[in-house]
């Protein structure tokens, strides 16, 4: 099952630019928005067994937002895949990767112009991200992936000058500029991508490959990292947390390179979609 969040109201797909309304398909009881079915995930998910997709109409990806517009929380994680700690110049994580968050106020959807902040360094993360369906409270490994609603794609922006000034790293500052998290193009169940466990995700800038992963690479996989996390935290319906970024971004490389003015961002995930960015000087934003 894929669904969108278009104008805002909850869109089962039928392809990839026509689904159904949901609200409209359910009689009203579903919907209209995101948010209202993850607080009834399964029973929504019941229902969009078998819908009527009569009704299934075409809408342009100009229209997407996050399929999660309105999360609690926005978690993200650092070093999950050995080769990006290694080119971060950071020892491996043992016990549970670092933990930050990405303030809402960057949260995009998938096709978006962002204002790169003035005298930064902004780097690029592609990362799978796992949308919560229930919610999560010291849960066990082996039931973590029943309480996912879904998979999306999602870029972790970072600007690395205000990310790493002392006394003291400013982690979900440098990451929390508007437009910094771009979340999409959809919510993916994850029964309907290939293989849950074991997607290939990457992203190009102004059509150079820049980095190219396999989530199977994950130091701590999904179920393992939300069973981590919900030891500490509650995850709540809705949620957004960003899995890690693979090996290639722009300040690992020899010499270092970072986003600017004018160049596209293109991201995707096997068997989920695709983003696209494009930046603008402050200047000109």
């Amino acid at each position: 099952m894929r669904l969108a969040n278009v104008d805002g109201r909850a869109v089962l797909l039928t392809a990839d630019d026509r689904g159904v309304d949901v609200e409209s398909a359910s009689g009203g009881k579903f919907g209209p928005g995101l948010p209202e079915l993850y607080e009834d995930w399964k029973g929504f998910r019941a229902w969009a067994e078998s819908p009527d997709t009569s009704g299934a109409a075409p809408f342009t990806r100009a229209r997407l937002g996050s399929p999660s517009p309105e999360p609690r929380q926005i978690v993200a994680v650092g070093l999950n895949y050995r080769e990006h700690a290694a080119e971060s110049g950071f020892a491996v994580p043992d016990r549970l990767p670092p933990v930050f968050t990405k303030f809402d106020s960057s949260l995009s959807g998938p096709d978006t112009e962002v204002v790169l902040p003035p005298g930064g360094h902004t780097d690029w993360e592609v990362e799978l991200v796992v949308v919560i369906g229930e919610r999560m409270a010291r849960v066990g490994v082996e039931e973590a992936w029943d309480h996912v609603a879904g998979l999306t794609v999602g870029q972790d922006l970072s600007e690395r000058v205000s990310q790493l000034a002392g006394p003291a790293p400013q982690f979900s500052l440098g990451k929390s500029y508007p437009g910094f998290a771009p979340v999409g193009p959809w919510l993916v169940t994850p029964d309907s991508v290939p293989n849950k466990d074991d997607l290939e995700l990457g992203c190009s800038l102004d059509g150079e490959v820049v980095q190219q992963g396999r989530t199977k690479d994950l130091i701590f996989p999904v179920a393992e990292l939300l069973s981590k996390l919900s030891q500490t935290i509650v995850l709540h319906p809705g949620d957004l947390v960003f899995t890690g970024t693979p090996a290639g971004v722009g300040q690992g490389r020899q010499p270092q390179r970072f986003i600017r003015p004018g160049e596209k961002l293109h991201s995707w995930i096997e068997g989920i979609g695709e983003l696209n960015q494009t930046f603008t000087d402050a200047r000109e934003g």
